[in-house]
């Protein structure tokens, strides 16, 4: 099978209530969907009333419509929308301390091993002080077939299929030369309950 079609393959049933398990094991609420309508519902439910909101860059928000409604619908206070109207060199650390911090942060992950790790590669790194520790909430949606069998294949699956689907997502969005994997971040669990949750969708989704 050539790598870019098996890095697209859903996973199982049997796989992934393996992983689900592994990640609630792991402190990580993990529940599975069948499609995006049922996805973007469940992540709408979870933010709190009048919360903070961080849509992080994810092609699988944007192909759900989540970040539209986040940062469009005016039902929630987006951070993404806040930085916008700001400005770098006056406002540059309350932008940081406003990114790092919202009350909820909503992603994706680049991969997730049947024993329950979460792994995600960052350019800049812009979203992982918020997925690792500073914001109240955090939620990621993820397609299936990022379910990986261990940490190897994690790190197989960005650099042969990630990496290069951002690079050229960067240089249409960006005008650069593409993209770096130059900071990874692994979640092999959280401490703090029901500050995670993943939410899985039976479909294929982002990189």
């Amino acid at each position: 099978m050539a790598e870019e079609s098996k890095w697209r393959v859903l996973a199982n049933e049997e796989k992934i209530q393996k992983t689900i398990e592994a990640l609630s094991r792991n402190g990580i609420n993990a529940l599975v969907v069948d499609g995006g309508e049922e996805a973007k519902s469940k992540v709408l439910e979870i933010i709190p009333e009048n919360a903070s909101v961080m849509a992080m860059t994810s092609m699988t928000l944007e192909e759900l419509g989540v970040s539209k409604e986040i940062n469009e619908s005016g039902k929630y206070d987006s951070v993404r929308k806040r930085l916008s109207e700001m400005d770098k060199e006056k406002d540059g650390k309350e932008m940081l301390a406003l990114g790092a911090a919202p009350d909820c942060a909503v992603g994706s992950v680049h991969a997730v091993t049947e024993e329950g790790q979460v792994v995600i590669a960052s350019n800049t790194g812009s979203q992982l002080p918020a997925y690792v520790y500073s914001a109240g909430k955090v939620i990621w949606v993820v397609g299936t077939q990022k379910i990986v069998k261990n940490l190897d294949e994690a790190f197989k699956r960005i650099y042969e299929h990630s990496l290069p689907l951002e690079s050229e997502r960067a240089k249409k969005a960006y005008g650069v030369s593409g993209s770096n994997a130059s900071k990874l971040l692994i979640i092999n669990e959280e401490i703090q309950a029901s500050r995670i949750t993943l939410i899985f969708v039976k479909e294929n989704l982002g990189f």
